[in-house]
């Protein structure tokens, strides 16, 4: 994990207390190292820059400058005047950066050659990782095991097959996940591939302490091992049940002997479950320490007294049921499929009539007045006129 430099904007007594030593990170951030700036060159964060290898140079981008690298320096106990401190060489050109690149792309094929070579040497070993240097001089094999390897073999086989310097650095299960990366049960990146630098033991008491199942699949991360969050909160969990008090795990109470089953820190509360129901009690810690002391002097008392554990969170109302059946008819949906067809069947029947009965329709529809009539529908009286007849003119008495 890249480390944030707050000391940046403060300014220096003096040049000359200007730290010389810059930190620089391979692989993507897999591997930091401190190198001294013997350049005249002021390096920013960012920068590629070519250092000092094995036997040739390697290419790396610079993390960290300034007192902010003193402060890393301390914390990992590496003294600022060391003798065999690396130096930097200058600023990585095109043409390195190229070699860097061309270097690079030989990683993943060396990872597979390098796994088939160390199983057919029949080697209880697994090659996780290979780191190839800028100049393509010498090789980084990180391996994983169980025991000791007798790889004096192996290393002149990779020597002959890869044509380069052969280191072999064994790594554990944990530094495996950090090299990988990846995205924990939490949804957030991996502590080990960001922010933790030490690996502590972590055992099953840890979750015992917290009140968590043992459940290996559920515990375990990446690795395989157990998660190191576990251990973030312990103490905290030994602190609390400090408060608690000890050899409590059997009482005595007139139904028989309750059995302790958890402890609650948050609401420093015991839960015990008789012998003939499955049902926890929870206890205070007053009302246990009052029996413990009865049992002493050979009183059982008659019952627990245990608590009742209200919530504080309001209840949700749970919405009244309605009754739905009923609130569309039948008719409803008739009358609606009755003005559908009905709509559908205008444009055709005007479709259907004559030519000439269409074009005296639309001469006599707007100087007629009143109501208009349904043109396929006979006159009144029974009478039918042709197409071609005149209307007839209404009578007048005189």
């Amino acid at each position: 994990m890249n480390a944030f430099d707050w000391l940046m904007n403060m300014p220096l007594a003096a040049v000359s207390d200007e730290c010389k030593v810059i930190e620089v990170s391979f692989n993507q951030g897999s591997r930091k190292d401190y190198f001294r700036n013997t350049t005249l060159q002021q390096l920013e964060k960012g920068d590629l820059i070519c250092v000092e290898g094995v036997s040739g140079f390697d290419l790396g981008e610079v993390s960290l400058t300034g007192e902010i690298v003193r402060l890393q320096m301390k914390k990992h106990e590496i003294k600022e005047d060391n003798p065999e401190m690396k130096k930097v060489l200058r600023r990585a050109s095109e043409r390195d950066i190229d070699t860097w690149k061309h270097s690079k792309s030989r990683e993943k094929e060396a990872v597979i050659r390098s796994r088939a070579i160390a199983k057919q040497l029949k080697l209880d070993m697994k090659i996780s990782q290979v780191e190839v240097q800028a100049d393509s001089r010498k090789a980084t094999f990180f391996y994983i095991a169980d025991g000791r390897v007798d790889f004096r073999e192996l290393i002149k086989i990779y020597a002959s097959e890869f044509k380069l310097k052969v280191e072999m650095r064994q790594i554990g299960a944990r530094q495996e996940s950090a090299k990988v990366g990846g995205i924990g049960s939490c949804g957030r990146e991996l502590c080990c591939s960001t922010w933790l630098t030490e690996f502590k033991s972590v055992n099953t008491t840890a979750a015992r302490y917290q009140n968590l199942s043992i459940n290996q699949t559920k515990l375990s991360g990446q690795c395989g091992r157990l998660k190191c969050c576990l251990n973030y909160e312990l103490d905290t969990y030994l602190d609390a049940l400090q408060g608690f008090p000890d050899n409590c795990d059997n009482i005595q109470v007139a139904k028989g002997n309750a059995l302790l089953i958890k402890k609650d820190i948050f609401k420093n509360l015991m839960w015990y479950v008789l012998p003939d129901s499955n049902k926890q009690y929870p206890v205070t810690i007053e009302r246990v320490r009052k029996i413990k002391s009865l049992n002493a002097q050979g009183v059982i008392p008659e019952e627990l007294e245990a608590v009742e554990i209200t919530s504080s969170k309001a209840k949700e109302a749970e919405p009244e049921f309605v009754e739905l059946v009923g609130q569309i008819s039948l008719q409803t949906l008739e009358r609606a499929d009755k003005k559908r067809k009905q709509k559908q069947q205008q444009p055709r029947q005007q479709r259907q009539q004559p030519p000439q009965q269409q074009r005296g329709q639309q001469q006599r529809g707007p100087q007629q007045k009143g109501p208009q009539q349904n043109p396929n529908r006979p006159p009144q009286g029974g009478q039918q006129r042709g197409p071609n007849r005149p209307p007839q003119q209404p009578r007048r008495d005189k």
